[in-house]
């Protein structure tokens, strides 16, 4: 069957279910690499609306000397193919509250001098600029908050506690002004937001409703057969329909489907694994290859090769199907890893499979945090309050 397109939130506007991730171009991929991956996908693919995700910070793992290197990438491929721009989905973030200076020195052209990032308007507007300029575009068809202004567990960790709290967060309501003014102006078609939990969704939600600006119509978040927290902790719920009141709800844009590659089972075989992610920066994402998510792949794949099907099959068909998913998000180093992934989505998963996910499942309790020191995270450090 073809790769599916679907409606993204209340956006109005369908997306291929398979959108093509970026954030190793800059580091493990060169710029050739990243022009072959775009011709490929946009071009000879057959896909139907073309759906592409970048950010500002990327590729990653993030460092100063490769910062926005991504979206020039982008950039120089769409001055390219001018023709191809309305045709396209294309959605970048504006980095969260990180005391990473050189993301904000590199809204500027030269870079300029560090500074916190926050999502406070001035920046919001500032580094929306920036990547219109780095993409060689007017808008973004999306424009994403990256990560939570406020402090809250992310990016892999489970708990949260009081003493993450801030003192000094940017509001809701000025950050979502900002996208207001940035969708008025005709930089930004539509947004969202990306690595929240229930509470920053109805937060958002109520603010965008109080402000007159529309509601966002994503919500980038981990998500794999490794880690379902989005289905289990009121996320989801938030993001329906009727919790929402908006009308499709706010999709899911999952990334992290394969886990870092490893649900495609290639380090249990130690097949091409010498420039692989894990390999090269161990200590990044180490939650995509604790011993919980090495254990659960195991028996994934095994699963997935009973039923003529590969891991990569089964983790991106599997997320496919679940009823409030946007997009999933692929992400490859090689053109092999590229056409394998697209061809995932067009591979149907058996319900006998997908009754044998949900067993592995409740085998392996959130299998991500076994073996991984990840229990809870800020950004940034909290600051204490003053008696």
């Amino acid at each position: 069957m073809p790769v599916p397109s679907v409606m993204l939130g209340s956006s109005g506007v369908f997306v291929s279910m398979c959108c093509l991730g970026t954030m190793t171009w800059g580091d493990q991929n060169t710029e050739l690499d990243a022009h072959a991956q775009l011709d490929y996908y946009v071009f000879e693919s057959g896909i139907k609306n073309p759906f592409i995700d970048t950010a500002e910070l990327y590729p990653v793992p993030p460092k100063r000397e490769t910062v926005g290197r991504t979206e020039v990438y982008i950039g120089n491929w769409l001055e390219k193919h001018p023709e191809v721009r309305p045709k396209i989905f294309l959605a970048s973030k504006v980095s969260g509250r990180s005391p990473r200076g050189w993301i904000f020195a590199n809204r500027q052209d030269p870079p300029g001098e560090d500074g916190e990032t926050r999502l406070s308007r001035d920046q919001i507007l500032t580094a929306c600029d920036a990547s219109l300029k780095r993409l060689k575009t007017d808008y973004l068809d999306l424009y994403q908050l990256h990560w939570p202004e406020r402090g809250t567990p992310t990016f892999g960790a489970l708990e949260y506690k009081r003493s993450m709290d801030n003192d000094d967060d940017v509001s809701f309501d000025e950050s979502v002004g900002a996208i207001g003014e940035l969708i008025k102006a005709g930089k930004v078609k539509h947004w969202g937001i990306s690595n929240e939990n229930a509470v920053g969704v109805m937060r958002f939600l109520e603010s965008a409703k109080r402000l007159g600006v529309p509601p966002p119509v994503s919500i980038q978040n981990d998500f794999a057969l490794v880690d379902r927290r989005f289905e289990q902790d009121g996320t989801a719920e938030a993001c329906s329909p009727k919790s929402s009141g908006v009308e499709n709800g706010v999709s899911l844009l999952a990334y992290g489907a394969l886990a870092g590659g490893t649900l495609s089972g290639k380090y249990h075989e130690k097949k091409d694994t010498d420039k692989a992610r894990h390999t090269l920066y161990p200590e990044f994402q180490s939650r995509y290859h604790s011993q919980g998510t090495m254990d659960a792949t195991k028996d994934y794949v095994e699963a997935a090769k009973k039923h003529g099907l590969s891991g990569v099959d089964l983790a991106y068909g599997w997320a496919a199907t679940r009823e409030y998913m946007g997009s999933v998000i692929i992400g490859a180093t090689t053109m092999e890893q590229l056409k394998a992934n697209i061809a995932a989505f067009e591979k149907t998963i058996p319900k006998e499979l997908l009754e044998e996910v949900d067993a592995i499942n409740l085998k392996y309790e959130r299998p991500y945090f076994r073996g991984s020191e990840r229990l809870g995270r800020n950004m940034p450090p909290p600051k204490k309050k003053e008696l």
